[in-house]
C-alpha cells in the first residue's frame, strides 16, 4: 500500500481537523494553533505540521524529576506500521550537551525544522 504525498495530506487536514484551535488575537485577527502530535511550535502551518510531514521530531521531558528528555523521531519507511512508526531515544545529560546532541541527531537525518533547536 502506498502512502499519500505530504502536500495531499496537508490539503486534506488544513481546514478541518480535531487538533485545530482558532482564536482571535489583536484587532479581531484570527490566529490558528494546532495541538497535533509532533508539532514543535503548535502553529497551524504546513512547515510545522506533524500530520502533513513524513519526517517529524518531538522533544518531551520525562515524568521523573531528573533532567532527562525523550527525543522521538518518525521513520519514513514504516509509515504503514504504527507499532514501528517512531524511534525514541532517552537522553540523560546536562542541558548544553543534550541540546547539542538533539541538534546533531536532527540535522544529520535532514528533518524539516530549519534551525528551530
Amino acid at each position: 500500500m502506498a502512502t499519500a504525498s505530504e502536500s495531499l495530506v496537508w490539503e486534506l487536514v488544513k481546514k478541518k481537523n480535531c487538533f485545530l484551535i482558532k482564536q482571535f488575537g489583536n484587532n479581531n485577527a484570527k490566529v490558528q494553533f494546532s495541538k497535533e502530535p509532533n508539532n514543535l511550535y503548535n502553529v497551524h502551518s504546513y512547515k510545522y505540521s506533524g500530520l502533513g510531514n513524513k519526517k517529524t521530531v518531538t522533544v518531551q521531558p520525562t515524568a521523573d524529576k531528573e533532567m532527562t528528555v525523550v527525543l522521538s523521531t518518525t521513520k519514513t519507511k514504516k509509515q504503514n506500521n504504527p507499532a514501528a512508526f517512531s524511534h525514541k531515544i532517552v537522553m540523560r545529560k546536562e542541558f548544553r550537551k543534550m541540546a547539542k546532541a538533539v541538534k546533531n541527531q536532527v540535522s544529520e537525518n535532514y528533518y524539516n525544522i530549519w534551525n528551530q533547536l
